[in-house]
């Protein structure tokens, strides 16, 4: 039984070892020698004997083959009764995966806090580069930087936008910061991965992203590894007005890195608060949950305890700070950037442990690289009464269904 797909083999190895009832461990074990898998459709149907509690039944099983990184993926199996009660009254529907690895015993991050040369993409490059080099120079292997740090976050400004119209002069400033926005494989990304590269650190950089097609901007993230893989995430919804400047992602929904500290995900500032977006991330076994934002409100700080130990995982917050008088000059913006405060984003980023706790100092008010060292083993021992899409789901109740793109 074989594909091109690398992670056919180590599905099967799982299946012969069969899959455990969440519920009730002791409930069946699958046998793999009926197992047929369509490398077409790349779908594994079978029919298979399953012992259950009580005797031996047959169930048909119809499982569905979903790629996410490398040779990992998910397997799910949706397991239908076929006239026969096997503890529930209806369907069961079970989730599994590659067991959790093995995991490297620390992670040195550093979280950059930092002001962008706003909308300037060449001189936000130059910075980032900098640090990127000054925190390698400290030992850091995981590099976060904040929410479209290229080429800055436009706080406070509409563009000219009021509902139903528009002024031209808006229309200026909005092109400049278009201009001033990223392709995903354009010159300044590469440079960054040559980076990552040449200092062997992995890299998450908030930026811009102008689409190489269409003449739409997103607010994207894009994580780097040091052999030169990125995986770009576009943010599902942009906030507020922030929808007359950036488009709902069409795609790059919720990329997963591997690393030695396990499974690497990011979620852009206040996609936070969608519940089933934070699911989708946690269904793939995330151990770093990366949030770049701009998000200096006290709330939030409640907020990035509560997902780190929802999810048992590190928290990396990583914000923005700069001040009103970092603004360049604009056509449309002059009276809306006077009416910030003299601090227009005062920053607060720091981690998070799986517990809750701080992991980091939190930095206010000012530019800093905080470096945290992650004990990782604090993630499955988190796990050992909570694990919210593994022993403490009811899948057979509730079920989160992504479509990835």
């Amino acid at each position: 039984m074989r594909s091109s797909r690398g992670g056919v083999s180590r599905l099967l190895s799982i299946g012969r070892e069969g899959f455990a009832d969440p519920f009730r461990p002791s409930l069946f074990m699958a046998s793999r020698e009926n197992w047929a898998y369509d490398a077409q459709t790349e779908t594994i149907l079978a029919s298979s004997a399953v012992r259950a509690v009580g005797g031996t039944h047959r169930l048909h099983m119809e499982a569905e083959f979903t790629p996410l990184y490398d040779s990992c993926c998910i397997l799910r199996r949706n397991l239908l009764r076929s006239g026969v009660s096997v503890w529930y009254n209806h369907g069961i529907i079970l989730q599994g995966g590659r067991p959790m690895r093995d995991l490297k015993n620390t992670c040195r991050v550093a979280v950059v806090q930092a002001t962008p040369v706003m909308f300037r993409k060449d001189k936000c490059l130059e910075k980032a580069l900098r640090l990127i080099d000054e925190a390698a120079g400290e030992g850091a292997e995981l590099i976060v930087f904040p929410e479209l740090f290229i080429p800055g976050y436009p706080y406070g400004m509409t563009f000219g936008f009021t509902v139903g119209s528009r002024k031209a002069v808006g229309r200026e400033d909005w092109k400049m910061y278009y201009d001033n926005s990223l392709l995903a494989n354009g010159p300044e990304m590469r440079k960054l991965l040559r980076r990552a590269r040449e200092l062997g650190v992995y890299i998450s950089m908030g930026y811009s992203e102008r689409d190489a097609v269409t003449g739409t901007l997103y607010n994207a993230n894009m994580m780097i590894s040091p052999e030169g893989e990125a995986l770009n995430h576009r943010k599902l919804k942009p906030t507020g007005s922030e929808r007359v400047v950036w488009g709902d992602a069409d795609r790059d929904y919720f990329p997963v890195m591997d690393t030695p500290w396990g499974p690497m995900g990011n979620l852009i500032c206040w996609e936070s608060y969608m519940p089933l977006a934070r699911v989708a991330l946690y269904q793939k076994g995330i151990s770093l949950y990366i949030s770049p934002n701009t998000n200096d409100n006290p709330e939030w700080q409640d907020t990035i305890r509560h997902i780190a130990i929802e999810g048992h995982c590190y928290f990396i917050n990583a914000d923005l700070v700069f001040r009103r008088s970092d603004y360049p000059q604009t056509v449309s913006g002059t009276a809306e950037i006077a009416a910030l405060p003299d601090i227009a984003c005062r920053g607060g980023s720091c981690v998070i442990d799986p517990f809750g706790h701080e992991a980091s100092v939190t930095v206010w008010d000012k530019e800093d690289i905080i470096y945290a060292d992650l004990d990782m083993q604090k993630v499955p021992a988190s796990r050992m009464e909570l694990d919210c899409v593994g022993h403490y789901a009811r899948p057979d109740v509730l079920e989160l269904r992504v479509n990835e793109k």
